[in-house]
């Protein structure tokens, strides 16, 4: 079978019937994953500082560091929080938080360290893209320099998070101070060379058009084909609630369902070198997230403990484990429960 190209990607976006998307996107998905198990994670999602320098106007999370609410956490709050993880039993902590004007290499090292020795059946699922740029410039090294030390320290893996629209023109709109395009595809090429797997993501829903959005699964489908690095693709749209985008952009229409399973069909179809697409429950709702299933998603992302991005900007679902085995059951998969690397730990009965 031929690779699907741009125009015709296009194409199906904009003219092909949602319920015929929905059938060949869950033949793709059969043939990658036969037996009919779709998958989750029990983690939690530590951001372990909300300032930020960068000023994403889609953010509602970010404060600056004069501001009254802003926070670093200490070891200690950090320590609290995967001692609850574990005693739900959490295998992954996804670690991320703003991009910090003054947090460097060596800060980093420590905290992961500090993780890691603590807790080494733990996970290390951390840091953007954007993080670790900064990270490297203002302390003087390279991207290569900041994820060997990370990874020598206890660092297993890195999100997706920063991706956006992977196109400048859109990136220049509603985050101009945020890292090009290039330098988000070379962090992860880094990363992957140094073993280092990652996931790419794409939030889509704001100042993009649809040859955008191609775009983006274009430059994700061939970096996956040069280092096979990618884990997993995971989607989600724009969530406008206290954003100063939304403000500035009063035009922007919350997206509905069906452009989100839409998007997502055409992404397994787009990118037939990733095994693994996740559903965004948590911004689409478990409905949806369930009804992602026949759309070519066979993961369910994590039970997210605690997510507080997404939340600043008015999603807010929470789903409990046994909750999300009730969701792939009812589309009469098989549900279990996984590691960070998509390893099977546990087929739930």
């Amino acid at each position: 079978m031929s690779r699907l190209t741009k125009e015709e990607a296009l194409d199906l976006i904009q003219n092909a019937d949602l319920k015929d998307l929905g059938i060949m996107a869950s033949k793709v998905k059969k043939d990658k994953h036969p037996k009919g198990i779709t998958t989750f994670v029990i983690d939690r999602n530590i951001n372990y500082t909300n300032i930020c320098w960068v000023d994403c106007k889609f953010c509602a999370f970010y404060r600056h560091e004069k501001d009254e609410d802003a926070y670093v956490l200490t070891f200690e709050e950090i320590d609290e929080k995967i001692d609850e993880l574990l005693e739900i039993g959490g295998t992954q902590i996804l670690f991320q938080g703003g991009v910090h004007p003054k947090l460097k290499i060596e800060w980093y090292e420590n905290l992961v360290e500090h993780i890691h020795s603590k807790y080494p059946e733990l996970t290390i699922h951390g840091f953007s893209s954007i993080e670790l740029d900064y990270i490297a410039r203002i302390s003087k090294i390279s991207i290569k320099e900041v994820l060997t030390r990370l990874k020598a320290k206890g660092l297993a893996s890195i999100p997706g998070a920063g991706a956006e629209i992977l196109n400048d023109e859109v990136r220049d709109l509603i985050a101009p101070r945020k890292i090009d395009t290039s330098v988000w595809l070379d962090v992860h090429e880094v990363a992957h060379s140094l073993g280092i797997k990652s996931t790419a993501t794409m939030m889509y829903g704001t100042l993009e058009s649809d040859e955008q959005i191609i775009e983006h699964f274009d430059v994700v489908r061939e970096l996956q084909d040069k280092t096979g690095g990618f884990r997993a693709f995971i989607m989600w749209s724009f969530q406008g609630e206290n954003t100063q985008l939304l403000a500035e952009h009063p035009e922007i229409k919350k997206q509905s369902a069906s452009r989100y399973l839409r998007l997502l069909a055409v992404a397994r179809l787009y990118l037939d070198n990733f095994d693994n697409i996740q559903s965004s429950w948590v911004t689409q709702g478990a409905y949806i997230g369930q009804l992602a299933l026949k759309f070519g998603a066979n993961d369910l992302g994590s039970t997210m403990m605690e997510e507080n991005v997404v939340k600043s900007a008015g999603a807010s679902f929470r789903l409990a484990s046994d909750e999300l085995i009730e969701l792939i059951k009812g589309v009469g998969e098989i549900a279990a429960i996984r590691n960070t690397a998509y390893k099977t730990l546990k087929v739930c009965k």
